[in-house]
């Protein structure tokens, strides 16, 4: 019989979480001999050390708990914050759209407490490099320490930068960054610079939090004259109960978060074809009909 340990079964040092019967969660990491105090009872560690995950661990008082790896969405969401994080529905939808893949060079700013660069460096894997900066030096801790605890060390593909990154990303090669994300209050301000260090066909995508700030961003873009044309769209994330026939809304959803605004870097010289939009049919009949009213005034 082998005595290789399985690497789907919870070891020492795994962070594991626990799920009472009313959903409550608790997040522990594993050493052995240790116990994990509850309200109802104490768990012992060593009852899930060896446990394939997806298992039940019954405590002293016989609550049994349902024990899982926790998921990035679960540790963002529990983790200690400096900043606001960007939620799991944003980061995934900000890791699709921007089309971050594996071996990506990636520029971010601000790091916040972390949680997107988590999903930025699992996105870019270990042949990707992510150059994240942050103006605070307390948030810029509190992101490498959440990323440490999340991948069990810290990443070595992973710079983060004291300072603006108007000045600081120049010292990036012209032309080498494949992706740029900015979640930070004055993201027009980084235009000309990203706009130096992305290069052609490259994605930048920006996350703010006002109609505003949308609007200011998407306007910097078009009279940039680098970019394509700029999308802007919101995230609504709508979960449903489900419960034999009572199907419907939850009473509570995670309404709005912030917006996302999408643009590609064109290359040197190219100047984007003009916008052509075409007016509604009834707006078409206005003018004809405004126009036909102008002449007979004037008759």
């Amino acid at each position: 019989m082998s005595n290789t340990v399985n690497p789907a079964n919870f070891q020492v040092g795994d962070r594991v979480q626990l799920t009472d019967v009313k959903a409550r969660h608790h997040t522990i990491v594993l050493e052995a001999g240790r116990q994990f105090h509850t309200n109802h009872g104490a768990i012992e560690h060593d009852d899930l050390i060896g446990s394939p995950e997806g298992s039940t661990v019954t405590s002293t008082a016989k609550m049994v708990y349902l024990a899982l790896r926790p998921l990035l969405m679960d540790f963002v969401l529990s983790m200690p914050r400096g900043a606001a994080v960007v939620y799991p529905k944003d980061a995934a939808a900000i890791v699709g759209f921007a089309d971050i893949f594996p071996g990506a060079i990636v520029v971010e700013a601000g790091v916040g407490s972390g949680a997107l660069s988590c999903s930025l460096l699992r996105a870019i894997g270990a042949n990707g490099h992510l150059y994240s900066y942050e103006r605070r030096e307390d948030f810029a801790k509190i992101a490498e320490k959440n990323a440490t605890n999340f991948f069990r060390a810290r990443p070595e593909n992973w710079t983060v930068t004291l300072g603006d990154l108007q000045t600081e990303v120049l010292e990036l090669e012209t032309g080498s960054v494949d992706r740029v994300v900015l979640d930070m209050l004055a993201p027009w301000e980084c235009v000309p610079a990203i706009a130096q260090v992305l290069r052609p066909g490259g994605v930048a995508i920006f996350y703010v939090a006002t109609t505003t700030q949308m609007s200011r961003i998407v306007e910097e873009l078009r009279s940039d004259k680098r970019w394509t044309d700029p999308q802007a769209q919101e995230l609504i994330q709508r979960p449903w109960h489900v419960e034999g026939l009572a199907v419907r809304p939850n009473h509570r959803m995670q309404g709005h978060t912030g917006f996302l605004v999408t643009a590609r870097r064109l290359a040197d010289g190219t100047v984007l074809p003009p916008r052509r939009i075409r007016p509604a049919k009834g707006a078409i009949e206005g003018i004809e009909e405004l126009g036909s009213q102008k002449e007979k005034e004037s008759e």
